[in-house]
């Protein structure tokens, strides 16, 4: 049988698998506004997206009438298990993951849907840890060095993060996630040219994802490049008009060619997408009141 990979990300683009296995920039810049140098504290993740098709009753018992045929067969539990994860019933997900590894320890993928699910349920030691497992089974599995780079990046084990991106680099990745996590990475050190070449790999292999836009013009505006800034954020927004991040990033840029009433309409917008987006109220609050 043969299921997409159950792997999320905004990044990453499904690939197939075989009958054995399954395989924002958001900007920190409002505190840094006038400063030579700024960084993106995206908070990306791995966060599973809710497909009601894969994740259906239909599907689901599709796949519970092949594993009764074949209860003996691990990837039958592992492209249920991925179903479940699908439709958020992690628990049983679990499950499923659980029983694939006990038939195949050596299921590498199984370890690797696994970890995504525990990343989902708040568990980033199990999660680790089972990319780890995964690893040691595969040397050159892609998706469990980005999956656990992740966890280390934004637990603050930089370092860390850092070698697993670039090893997904070394071994090919044609997953974007990979770049642009390293570039937000650059980033932090304000390393920009080195950011941006990473971004703009993302966005070659995923020209689809608003995240690589914004943070390649995060780094634009580090090096005082704001034109190609607001064509990144303008892009980024073209793409997913729903990100609170993308319309932040353009206000900001107003902000600093001095167009407050422009500014203050799209901190608002911000706001209106996301009530919580620290940098969009700080944004509005300094710009409050000349929207016209």
């Amino acid at each position: 049988m043969v299921d997409k990979v159950f792997s999320a990300g905004s990044l990453r683009a499904p690939r197939e698998l075989s009958r054995k296995g399954v395989g924002m920039a958001a900007l920190g810049l409002a505190a840094v506004l006038a400063l030579g140098g700024c960084q993106s504290t995206n908070q990306s993740t791995d966060m599973i997206s809710i497909d009601r098709d894969q994740g259906s009753k239909e599907n689901i018992a599709s796949l519970s009438a092949v594993i009764a045929a074949n209860p003996r067969d691990p990837g039958g539990y592992n492209v249920r298990g991925s179903a479940y994860g699908r439709a958020g019933e992690f628990q049983k997900a679990v499950a499923d993951f659980n029983t694939a590894l006990q038939l195949n320890p050596n299921f590498y993928q199984a370890y690797a849907n696994r970890a995504l699910v525990y990343r989902n349920m708040g568990k980033p030691v199990d999660a680790a840890n089972d990319y780890t497992a995964a690893l040691k089974i595969n040397p050159s599995y892609d998706v469990a060095y980005i999956g656990r780079g992740n966890i280390y990046r934004q637990a603050g084990r930089v370092d860390e993060a850092f070698q697993d991106f670039s090893k997904a680099i070394e071994l090919d990745t044609t997953d974007g996630r990979a770049y642009h996590n390293r570039g937000l990475i650059y980033q932090l050190r304000g390393q920009h040219d080195k950011a941006i070449d990473d971004f703009s790999k993302a966005i070659s292999l995923s020209p689809s994802a608003p995240e690589p836009y914004n943070g390649r013009g995060v780094s634009y505006l580090a090096l005082n490049d704001d034109e190609n800034a607001f064509a990144d954020f303008n892009r980024a927004i073209e793409m997913n008009p729903k990100v609170a991040e993308s319309w932040a990033n353009q206000a900001l840029v107003y902000e600093r060619r001095g167009d407050k009433a422009k500014a203050a309409k799209s901190y608002a917008h911000a706001v209106s997408l996301d009530s919580k987006y620290t940098p969009a109220r700080d944004g509005l609050a300094r710009t409050r009141g000349s929207a016209g």
